[in-house]
């Protein structure tokens, strides 16, 4: 029950759904769940691989919390270019935002 491949396993399927989730959606903020998702599953993989086989415990978690701190970032910055998408377009549709190439 509390081996590496069970880590990996679970680690592997929330990549997978979010990576899923963002080929799939056409809404911004479920992509941004989807990169999300993504990036729970990398921090995961960091920790699994930390506690199994890493002799320095604090590697992993200092990773991990890199990660944190860019999925915070990230969040941040995608929910302002959303809202200032959705100010000018009135819709967070990505074929809509498409339209302001020029």
């Amino acid at each position: 029950m509390n081996e590496l491949s069970t880590y990996l396993i679970v680690a592997a399927i929330l990549f997978s759904m979010g990576l899923l989730g963002l080929l799939q959606r056409r809404n911004l903020i479920g992509m941004l769940i989807s990169i999300e998702l993504m990036l729970n599953g990398a921090s995961l993989n960091f920790m699994a691989f930390n506690r199994f086989l890493a002799p320095e415990p604090a590697v992993g978690q200092i990773v991990t919390l890199f990660i944190m701190g860019l999925a915070a970032a990230e969040a941040a910055i995608g929910l302002s270019i959303i809202l200032a998408l959705f100010r000018r377009m009135h819709s967070i549709n990505v074929e809509r935002a498409q339209q302001l190439r020029g």
